[in-house]
């Protein structure tokens, strides 16, 4: 019985160990953070998404308050930024604004602007009168992914979709290597504009932004890719990644270069 006993619990740890195996997700080593990775190297380009809940009575005339003051703000040459693009929910969250602003120059940049934006009487007086308008307002801090598109100006009309995913955590140099594949399917209408994922704020978040000229003309598109060989495998190792996912349909804004 001793024996047994002791034959019984020296297999334990074992059998424990090998039940572990089975659960415990094995990674690689790595040697870099997921950023140096998956980013643009032979840029410093540094992004600002913010989305701001507008009070519904107030959409209107928060628009134009941002028409008329943003431009003569960031089209001042010593303000190392630039308006990328500018737009509102016209099917997702209601009454909402988004902005994406780039900072050429990473995170010097930022803080050359917020500290030189501090000091403007204008736009400190209109942050406060929009302010009033708003319910609630975040940002995210993001790079761009290498392989994707860097979003530059275009004529319109288009709508505009942003496809934020919520990756499980650990997951993003999966998502670039899966995607870096993915984007060749996505580029034959012109219809990928720009691919981000986030630094500050809420982390292993990527945005996918994308140009159309109307819903019918997206559905097209994205139902063609479905023929092309490779899609769906792509597709399928890449929705386990998912913890979240989330489409907006946008409208820009008279001023935004994404037209």
């Amino acid at each position: 019985l001793i024996c047994r006993g002791l034959v019984s619990s020296a297999s334990r740890p074992r059998e424990d160990s090998w039940l572990k195996s089975l659960f415990v997700r094995k990674v690689d080593p790595r040697k870099d953070a997921h950023s140096n990775l998956l980013a643009k190297r032979e840029t410093s380009s540094l992004y600002k998404l913010q989305i701001h809940n507008v009070k519904p009575e107030c959409l209107d005339a928060y628009n134009k308050l941002c028409q008329e003051v943003l431009p003569k703000i960031h089209e001042e040459k010593h303000y190392p930024c630039a308006l990328v693009g500018t737009w509102n929910t016209w099917y997702g969250e209601q009454d909402q604004a988004v902005h994406l602003w780039r900072y050429e120059g990473g995170y010097p940049a930022l803080n050359e602007v917020m500290s030189k934006l501090r000091q403007n009487k204008e736009f400190t007086e209109f942050r406060k009168e929009r302010g009033n308008m708003l319910l609630s307002r975040k940002n995210q801090l993001l790079l761009e992914f290498s392989f994707w598109n860097e979003p530059v100006p275009r004529e319109g009309p288009n709508i505009y979709e942003l496809r934020s995913y919520q990756l499980r955590p650990g997951t993003m140099i999966e998502w670039g290597n899966y995607w870096a594949r993915a984007i060749r399917f996505r580029q034959d209408n012109d219809e990928a504009v720009g691919g981000f994922f986030s630094q500050i704020g809420q982390l292993y978040m990527v945005h996918h932004l994308w140009a159309y000229k109307d819903l019918q003309t997206r559905e097209d598109i994205r139902n063609a890719a479905w023929h092309k060989p490779g899609w769906d495998e792509l597709v399928y190792y890449t929705v386990p990644l998912i913890q979240e996912m989330e489409s907006r349909i946008m409208i820009p804004l008279k001023i935004s270069p994404l037209q």
